[in-house]
């Protein structure tokens, strides 16, 4: 393997790689943040992290398919190397994480006291119904007839 095509497989893998996380960034969108989060970093450490096949020559491979087809064919002792190598990596990603979590939780707090708490509602302010019944046009109740039967259709009242 030359080294032009060692450079295109890693191309190629990183893109791949990419289209992955994206899809699984697709797929938790709905999760809560505090889950949602560390479930994408330990992800892209499982995508994203290379671990040393031949250090005579420096090949790097991606450490999750070292493991996979070393456990799977029963070749080489590359495994440990390479689970050792993603719990470094992963460690060192979550403890990023955290850090990023710890300093985003402040300055999140202090810009939605910033933007002022949410309008509470407040026990003097009618409800749209009182407002309504108030409105001589909304007086009626529309889905009775004259007669007082139910209609089975809600008519505007213009």
């Amino acid at each position: 393997m030359t080294e032009q095509d060692y450079l295109l497989a890693w191309a190629a893998y990183a893109v791949a790689a990419l289209g992955c996380l994206l899809v699984f960034c697709r797929m938790t969108g709905w999760m809560w943040r505090g889950l949602r989060e560390p479930l994408r970093v330990i992800v892209a450490v499982l995508l994203f992290s290379p671990t040393i096949v031949d250090p005579a020559k420096d090949l790097f491979a991606p450490a999750i398919a070292v493991t996979a087809l070393d456990i799977l064919f029963k070749v080489g002792n590359n495994a440990w190397r390479a689970v050792a190598d993603l719990a470094l990596y992963g460690l060192v990603a979550l403890g990023l994480w955290l850090a990023f979590a710890a300093l985003r939780w402040p300055i999140e707090r202090w810009w939605q006291g910033r933007r002022g708490e949410p309008q509470a509602v407040v026990e003097n302010e009618p409800t749209m119904r009182e407002m309504m019944a108030r409105d001589d046009r909304f007086a009626a109740d529309t889905r009775q007839d004259a007669n007082g039967d139910r209609r089975l259709r809600i008519e505007p009242r213009l």
